[in-house]
């Protein structure tokens, strides 16, 4: 018997026939669906510590189950003391069953823990169906002890889609669960 995450039975049972019959797609193959969500870390100060990066990559690689891998510099900046290929942040791509755990973490587990929340903006969108949203603190995620971390650091969220409008993105992202803010 295979495990299979609880939201991804809510997509097949719930959320299909909900957007079908919302948006009243001919084929089921035209259904939007959540195709991977991208986490991306940016750590700027680590031009000067090391150490940081490494730092960055463990809680990426904690919040996500995955291991995350270092971003790089592309180009010289004098000014920021860079070079080029020198380590500047974190990320990790999730797709799958992987994807859907950590959409129901986020939702059930981490979001509720930001203080004074009052839901996601909808401002978040690209235009082509994909959403982000940015996090202040990863200190919000329960794989995250407080204790260890060396620096309060925020991360960027992306919900990429097959979606070809972002009214169709956001009620894909509603029925999932994601509590976004009321006009």
């Amino acid at each position: 018997m295979s495990y299979t995450p609880n939201l991804k039975t809510k997509y097949t049972e719930v959320v299909i026939p909900q957007m079908q019959a919302k948006f009243a797609y001919v084929n089921v193959m035209e259904i939007p669906k959540l195709e991977k969500i991208c986490l991306n870390q940016g750590v700027g100060i680590a031009v000067n510590d090391k150490k940081l990066i490494d730092s960055a990559i463990d809680e990426m690689s904690r919040i996500s189950g995955q291991k995350a891998q270092a971003t790089y510099s592309r180009k010289d900046i004098s000014n920021f003391k860079l070079r080029a290929k020198m380590p500047i942040g974190a990320r990790v791509t999730l797709r799958k069953n992987g994807m859907f755990e950590f959409l129901e973490r986020l939702i059930s587990i981490a979001l509720p823990r930001v203080r004074d929340f009052q839901g996601l903006a909808v401002k978040g969108f690209d235009g082509r169906g994909n959403f982000t949203m940015g996090i202040t603190e990863q200190i919000i995620f329960p794989e995250i002890d407080i204790d260890k971390t060396n620096r309060i650091s925020g991360m960027d969220i992306t919900f990429v889609t097959n979606a070809k409008t972002d009214e169709e993105c956001l009620e894909l992202l509603r029925a999932f669960g994601l509590p976004f803010k009321k006009n």
